[in-house]
């Protein structure tokens, strides 16, 4: 095994999903949501916080906002 390497030569593609790399956060949500949301995964197979990011993403791909009453 050589004690140096030319990282750079080795793979010197770019990452294709770079572009949609996840980032873990941490964040309060109902549970009541949660489970609406994994009610959801058990039925279509699609894990549920991968469910919560495809409608996150799509709220956000349609500008969609948010219409807040307080009472």
């Amino acid at each position: 095994m050589r004690d140096e390497y030319d990282i750079k030569n080795l793979n010197p593609r770019k990452n294709p999903y770079s572009k949609k790399l996840k980032q873990q956060i941490t964040i309060n949500i109902d549970s009541e949501v949660v489970d609406y949301f994994k009610q959801m995964a058990a039925s279509s197979g699609v894990p549920y916080q991968s469910l919560i990011n495809l409608y996150l993403s799509d709220c956000m791909s349609q500008n969609r906002k948010i219409n807040i009453t307080w009472h």
